[in-house]
C-alpha cells in the first residue's frame, strides 16, 4: 500500500539514508561499548563496567527506535555488520585498550552520533517530518549528556 503521511517519496528516502548512517553509527559504538564493558581493567573497574553497561543498554534500545522510524518512513532498515561498517564514522576499537583510552574512543564515539544526527536535521525540518525530529532532538540530548560525563573522568584538574 502507497504510504501518505505528508512526506514524499524523495524527502522519506533522504531522512531514512541519514538514518541509517545514525543507526550504524549508534550500533558500532553499542558493540564498541559493550565491548570495553567486558574488557576493562584498571582502578576504575567497578565504575567503568556499570557505566558501560549502562551506556550498551540504552544504545541497544535506541538502535531499535532508529531502525522502526526508518521502517515507519517506508524503507528497510540496514541490519548487518557489513551494512553498518560501510556506513559508520564510528571507529573499532583495535586490542584493548587502556581504560582511560576506552572513555577517550566512546566520547570521540558519542561526538560522532552528535554530528552525525546533526547533519540530518536540515532535510527533516525542509520535509516538516516532526517525528523524526523529535528523536534526533532526544539522542542528541543524551549523547551530548554521555559524553560530558565520560570526558569528565578525563579531567585531572578539580575545580575549587
Amino acid at each position: 500500500m502507497k504510504i501518505n503521511i505528508g512526506i514524499d517519496e524523495t524527502s522519506r528516502r533522504e531522512i531514512s539514508e541519514g538514518l541509517s548512517r545514525l543507526l550504524a553509527d549508534s550500533y558500532t559504538l553499542y558493540l564498541k561499548s559493550h565491548n570495553f564493558h567486558w574488557n576493562v581493567t584498571g582502578s576504575m573497574f567497578q565504575t567503568l563496567h556499570l557505566m558501560f553497561e549502562q551506556q550498551y543498554t540504552e544504545l541497544a534500545l535506541a538502535v531499535d527506535l532508529i531502525a522502526e522510524r526508518i521502517r515507519s518512513l517506508g524503507f528497510p532498515a540496514p541490519g548487518t555488520y557489513r551494512e553498518f561498517s560501510k556506513m559508520s564514522s564510528v571507529l573499532e576499537a583495535d586490542g584493548v585498550p587502556p581504560a582511560k583510552e576506552m572513555i577517550r574512543q566512546l566520547v570521540e564515539g558519542h561526538e560522532i552520533i552528535i554530528r552525525t544526527a546533526r547533519a540530518i536535521f536540515p532535510m527533516i525540518d525542509k520535509a516538516h517530518d516532526e517525528a523524526s525530529a523529535d528523536l534526533l532532538t532526544q539522542r542528541i540530548q543524551l549523547h551530548e549528556k554521555t559524553a560530558w560525563m565520560l570526558r569528565s573522568l578525563l579531567d585531572d584538574h578539580s575545580s575549587s
